[in-house]
């Protein structure tokens, strides 16, 4: 937006266009990246990370869990 503000389109027509309203782009304008996101997205990162380093502890590989039987 900002860009394109700055090749002289007004913000409201970009919001207008990208069927956004121009509150809530102010608002996230004023702080882009909120503190629970940023808790939200490390909390997934996390679960990514710890996944990918041992995919065999998930529930579908646990070796506690009795195997389900496949529906055809």
């Amino acid at each position: 937006m900002k860009e394109l503000a700055a090749d002289g389109i007004p913000v409201a027509v970009s919001c207008r266009v990208l069927k956004l309203s121009r509150q809530p782009y102010y608002r996230w304008l004023n702080d882009p990246v909120t503190t629970a996101d940023r808790v939200e997205a490390q909390r997934a990162n996390a679960l990514f990370d710890a996944h990918r380093d041992g995919p065999e502890f998930g529930y579908r590989f646990s070796p506690t869990m009795p195997k389900l039987p496949v529906r055809r």
